[in-house]
């Protein structure tokens, strides 16, 4: 199964192999001897409207949504739900670390929890994939992507040509994460400063999950070349980053395979 669907502004691609032999779906339908297609539309279905629901329920550009009442000040701690409970634990926890670098609540901006939101959300659509059942899948979110039952190759963007890969990683189960002016230009503040960060092209983060890539990647931007060795002294974090001298950092365990070697 291979669906492309537009959410959160952004291009999502879900692609399934097949199911696990003997997985447990849909309450005790067992499914033997690979794929089955209704149980994979299925998954394809929920992911896809878990997304949207995220969307309407998170979105800081939906006036009724969630986040932006809780930015308004209409929701008190009481009333909020237990995954925005969670997105402000985990804003709150970045900017702690990055020292204000990273933050949630900018001057002028008013509430903006995306940076924690897109991740954190594909990363529960995944683990929705994996209880249905799914062996083998890739998750692609405007570039952001997560994986299961690899190897899947993964290309990473080049920070100025865009129809270049700068380079390609290999992913069993894990999620990567880029951060990168390409798309959006200067639109990552420096929290510490007020000021747009341009100290790297972009970076990319490999985690065991794309809640983490995704924020660390975003936090590590918003930090500049500094956040570069803050990302990569995080326990299961990897880094390939460019920055504005259009040098090249690589940690040791970046899973590199090559350049221009094709992507997922």
């Amino acid at each position: 199964m291979h669906r492309v669907e537009q959410v959160m502004g952004f291009p999502v691609s879900l692609r399934v192999d097949g199911i696990e032999s003997g997985s447990d779906v849909e309450g005790g339908a067992v499914i033997e001897g690979g794929a089955d297609v209704d149980v994979l539309s299925e998954a394809g279905d929920a992911v896809f409207a878990w997304l949207r629901e995220v969307d309407e329920r998170f979105s800081p550009f939906k006036p009724g949504s969630e986040v932006s009442r809780y930015g308004r000040g209409e929701l008190p701690a009481s009333r909020l739900s237990a995954d925005l409970v969670e997105i402000l634990a985990l804003c709150e926890r970045y900017r702690v670390a990055t020292g204000g670098a990273f933050d949630a609540r900018l001057p002028g901006r008013g509430f903006d929890p995306c940076a924690i939101v897109k991740g954190w959300s594909v990363q529960r659509a995944a683990e929705r994939l994996t209880a249905a059942g799914a062996g083998r899948f890739c998750l692609n979110a405007g570039g952001d992507v997560v994986v299961g039952g690899g190897p899947w190759r993964v290309g990473i963007r080049h920070p100025e040509i865009a129809d270049k890969v700068c380079t390609v990683l290999e992913l069993t189960d894990g999620a990567v994460a880029t951060s990168a002016r390409y798309e959006r230009g200067d639109h990552i503040i420096d929290g510490r400063t007020g000021l747009a960060a341009t100290g790297l092209l972009s970076v990319s983060v490999v985690a065991s999950t794309l809640t983490e890539a995704d924020a660390v990647a975003t936090a590590a931007f918003a930090m500049g070349r500094d956040g570069v060795d803050w990302a990569a002294g995080l326990a299961g974090c990897e880094v390939y980053a460019v920055d504005a001298q259009r040098s090249v950092v690589r940690t040791a365990g970046f899973p590199s395979v090559g350049v221009g070697a094709g992507s997922a």
